[in-house]
């Protein structure tokens, strides 16, 4: 072989793979696959934001779809003044709020985990495995964090469950990073009062002297005492369960709103 002869077994140079950015623009210019694969890239913290906000599966399943047919019809609308991801997210915690206000006016009752009872439904599978003991307290965080008023729910979920710094938490939510703080200190406040017998070691919520999850906190309970706390109970809910669990991948439904 000559020096001049090519190798038939010489590897080129890798193609970079598109950007979010690039595979908006393709998806927008007609790429059939594009959005496919920008869904790919992000799903699994999409519903994991999705479940941890809602609190049950189904609920959340059909609120990353609703975001996600949002989100592909709206495309051709992303003006790039945030990231991709940023757009996605906020996009699905919108559809998530919604879900959570209109339940709020025909509330119901679900599971404990999450899940709702009949057999055949989308939310009956299984979450990722975890000891008793551990599963039992994640159940009552869980529980707690539900309680919880939406706007410091959603806030607790992208800081403290999803580690989503807050300035981009405050992006995904469309208020100031202030209002972030602000929310963030009041739900660890709530949930250091609904979790304080997890610290103490006691089978149930101290009586007398912390209110109901939900409620106002008792006095002293506000602001940023105990802060560091606070953020480990939080942090304890599992930031991926689901994310094995099927969920949409890509709009299949047919267009709407």
């Amino acid at each position: 072989m000559t020096s001049g002869d090519a190798n038939p077994d010489a590897v080129g140079p890798a193609t970079p793979e598109p950007t979010d950015a690039e595979l908006l623009r393709a998806h927008v210019d007609g790429d059939p696959r594009a959005f496919g694969e920008l869904v790919r890239r992000h799903r699994d913290r999409l519903w994991a934001v999705a479940l941890r906000t809602v609190g049950d599966r189904e609920e959340a399943a059909d609120a990353v779809q609703d975001a996600l047919l949002s989100a592909h019809r709206g495309a051709a609308r992303f003006r790039g003044d945030s990231a991709v991801t940023t757009w996605l997210h906020r996009i699905v915690v919108n559809a998530c709020l919604d879900r959570l206000r209109r339940r709020q006016a025909h509330p119901t009752v679900p599971l404990p985990d999450g899940s709702h009872s009949d057999e055949g439904g989308r939310g009956s599978g299984p979450e990722p495995a975890a000891p008793v003991q551990d599963h039992d307290t994640a159940l009552v965080v869980r529980a707690a964090l539900a309680a919880l008023p939406i706007e410091q729910r959603s806030a607790l979920v992208l800081v403290d469950v999803q580690g989503y710094p807050v300035l981009e938490a405050a992006e995904i939510l469309g208020v100031a990073e202030g209002t972030i703080k602000s929310r963030c200190a009041r739900g660890r406040a709530r949930m250091a009062l609904a979790l304080g017998h997890l610290r103490t070691g006691s089978d149930a919520p101290p009586a007398g002297g912390a209110s109901p999850p939900g409620g106002p906190p008792a006095a002293g309970g506000a602001g940023d005492g105990g802060h560091g706390r606070n953020r480990a109970a939080t942090a304890r809910v599992p930031s991926g369960s689901g994310a094995t669990t099927p969920h949409p991948s890509a709009p299949d439904r047919g267009d709407q709103q």
